[in-house]
């Protein structure tokens, strides 16, 4: 009797995390596509690192959070502190900054990667900065997103845990059923 406990116990647990682990996985791929790929969690963006200019703080292949900024806020940044600035048009990167510039025409911030040995080629306009790096990363989670933002990836992680939650669904009907017929053979032998 205390061995059915605890594989319902245990039944009841795997169920319940097959379930999450497939909401979750759909949520982050729906909401990942809604966002243009720039996933948000509390006001914070998630970003993947594609390169190793900032290693070994920053690893190549992580998911780092950072903070948007607007406005005033863009030139208000001391040496030391790591943001993300628009390159061009289509290229953030992130990076430290080593030195700060009071111009007639705003704010100028010259910047290095960690690993790199020379500061970067232009100088970055406060203007386009986006963000401002928090200090938080999950490494090698950013492979998982990128992943996760493909076309393959995005059926994968739906399509899986869905037939993880089908096969297991399966297991445990077949085993509800086979003590179903234990049962009633048993109740039919005692009845003779």
């Amino acid at each position: 009797m205390k061995k059915q406990k605890v594989l319902k116990r245990v039944n009841s647990v795997v169920s319940s995390v097959l379930v999450v682990l497939l909401v979750s996985v759909a949520v982050m791929v729906v909401y990942t596509k809604i966002s243009d790929g720039e996933p948000e969690v509390f006001g914070y963006k998630l970003k993947t690192v594609l390169s190793g200019s900032m290693e070994p703080g920053i690893q190549t292949g992580s998911l780092i959070a950072v903070k948007s900024v607007a406005g005033e806020e863009r030139g208000s940044f001391q040496p030391g502190d790591v943001i993300t600035f628009m390159e061009d048009e289509n290229k953030l990167v992130t990076h430290r900054i080593t030195e700060v510039r009071e111009t007639g025409s705003g704010v100028i911030y010259t910047t290095k990667g960690d690993n790199n040995d020379t500061v970067d080629s232009a100088p970055v306009l406060a203007e386009n900065v986006v963000g401002v790096y928090t200090g938080f990363t999950l490494p090698y989670a950013g492979y998982i997103s990128s992943f996760a933002q493909s076309p393959e990836g995005s059926a994968m992680l739906l399509i899986l845990p869905g037939i993880l939650m089908f096969g297991y669904s399966v297991i445990s009907i077949w085993k509800t059923l086979n003590e179903l017929e234990k049962s009633n053979q048993k109740e039919t032998a005692e009845a003779k």
